[in-house]
C-alpha cells in the first residue's frame, strides 16, 4: 500500500465512522506511523509503506473510528508549543488551557519586573528571591511545565514548581514529561491541600468543573476515554473552585495570585466566590473563541 492509499483509506474509513476531522486525523496517524511529513508525501506520494507500518496505520484508524482520542494513538499533544505524552489517565491539554498558562506569565513577569499595576496589585515583594508556584489537579503537568519553561528562558527569574495531583498515575506522566522536556519540577501525591506545605506566590488551578448530569452529554471521546476524577465537578461544577478559594488562603503569601480556568458558564460563580472570599483585583479573561475562560484574584492579608 502506498502513502497515497493508505490516507485515502483512512479518510474513507474515518468519515464512515463520523469522525468529524477525518481527514486531518487520518493524516496525523499517517505522518505518526511513516515518520514522513507533508513535503515529501506531496513527493513522493507513491513511496511504499512496510508491512508492520500498513498493519499499523489500520489498527490505528480502525481504533479512532471507535472514538480512541487521536492524541491515545500517537501518544502525544502539543500544548503551548512543547510536545506532551499523554494517555487514560490525564486530561489531553487544550488550546484554550493555554489562556490560563499566557495569564499566569503575565503575572509573574511583573514580579520579576517589581512594576506592579493596579491587577497585581501587592503581588511584588522585594525580599523574596525565589518565586515559588503551585500547580493544583496537575494531570500532565502541561500548565506548569509550560509556565515554567517560559519563566526560565530569562536568567534572573529563579522560580521554583510544584505540581499535586490525587492520582498517582496521572503523576507518573507529569514525572515523564518533565523528565522529556527537561523542566525541574516537584510533584507530590495530594488531594488537594492536604500534603501541601509552605506557602507560595501563585497558585494555579484547573480543577474538575463539569457538573456530573453533563458528564453523559459529552462527546464519546471525552466521556469514555478522559478520566472521571478530571472531569467530574460535582453537582453544580463549583465544588472544587469553593475548596480552593477557601483553602489557598492559607497557602498564598500576602500579594500572591490564584488563578483558575473555568468552564464558558462560570465566570460570575466564580469571580463572585472569590470576591466574597476576601481576594482583590478579581478578572475574568476570556480565551480566543471570546469566551469566559479564566478567574484571577489576589490575596491580600
Amino acid at each position: 500500500m502506498t502513502l497515497r492509499e493508505a490516507y485515502q483509506r483512512g479518510e474513507a474509513l474515518l468519515t464512515e465512522a463520523g469522525i468529524t476531522d477525518a481527514r486531518l486525523d487520518a493524516w496525523y496517524l499517517l505522518e505518526h506511523v511513516s515518520g514522513v511529513g507533508r513535503t515529501m508525501y506531496y513527493t513522493m506520494p507513491d513511496k511504499i509503506l512496510t508491512e508492520v507500518q500498513e498493519k499499523q496505520y489500520i489498527g490505528f484508524v480502525e481504533k479512532r473510528a471507535q472514538r480512541i482520542p487521536l492524541q491515545h494513538l500517537t501518544g502525544t499533544q502539543e500544548f503551548m508549543g512543547l510536545e506532551f505524552r499523554v494517555n487514560e489517565h490525564v486530561l489531553i491539554p487544550r488550546q484554550d488551557t493555554e489562556t490560563l498558562v499566557e495569564e499566569a506569565i503575565r503575572f509573574i513577569h511583573k514580579y520579576k519586573e517589581k512594576s506592579c499595576g493596579a491587577l497585581a496589585g501587592n503581588i511584588c515583594r522585594k525580599n523574596e528571591k525565589i518565586f515559588r508556584l503551585l500547580d493544583m489537579c496537575t494531570g500532565s503537568g502541561c500548565i506548569l511545565l509550560s509556565i515554567l519553561h517560559e519563566i526560565r528562558k530569562e536568567e534572573k527569574m529563579r522560580i521554583q514548581g510544584t505540581g499535586t495531583d490525587v492520582s498517582e498515575k496521572a503523576l507518573e506522566t507529569a514525572r515523564e514529561n518533565a523528565e522529556s522536556l527537561h523542566i525541574r519540577a516537584d510533584f507530590l501525591h495530594s488531594d488537594l491541600f492536604d500534603k501541601v506545605e509552605g506557602t507560595y506566590q501563585m497558585i494555579v488551578s484547573n480543577p474538575p468543573y463539569i457538573r456530573t448530569d453533563v458528564i453523559k452529554t459529552l462527546q464519546e471521546e471525552v466521556r469514555q476515554h478522559d478520566p472521571l476524577l478530571a472531569l467530574d465537578g460535582k453537582e453544580d461544577g463549583l465544588y472544587f473552585y469553593r475548596e480552593i478559594v477557601d483553602k489557598a488562603r492559607r497557602f498564598l503569601v500576602s500579594g500572591g495570585c490564584l488563578l483558575f480556568e473555568i468552564g464558558a458558564d462560570q465566570g460570575e460563580a466564580v469571580q463572585s466566590m472569590m470576591c466574597e472570599a476576601g481576594y482583590t483585583h478579581v478578572a475574568v479573561k476570556k480565551d480566543l473563541a471570546g469566551l469566559d475562560r479564566v478567574v484571577s484574584g489576589v490575596y491580600d492579608e
